[in-house]
């Protein structure tokens, strides 16, 4: 009876799927903040290519 009251009373493991939880919020708010950004980057590096393309004519 003491082991299963003693398994019952540890929450090491709770700790460890709070910063699974933690970890995948910020992976999915990363995910979708960064896929606005990446547009403008497109259009950057576009911007940036077509720069150096036209130098040499």
């Amino acid at each position: 009876m003491r082991i299963l009251i003693r398994f019952l009373a540890n929450d090491t493991g709770a700790t460890a799927i709070e910063y699974g939880l933690i970890a995948a919020l910020i992976s999915v708010s990363l995910i979708v903040g960064l896929q606005g950004f990446s547009d403008q980057l497109l259009i950057t590096l576009t911007t940036i290519k077509d720069a150096i393309v036209n130098a040499g004519t």
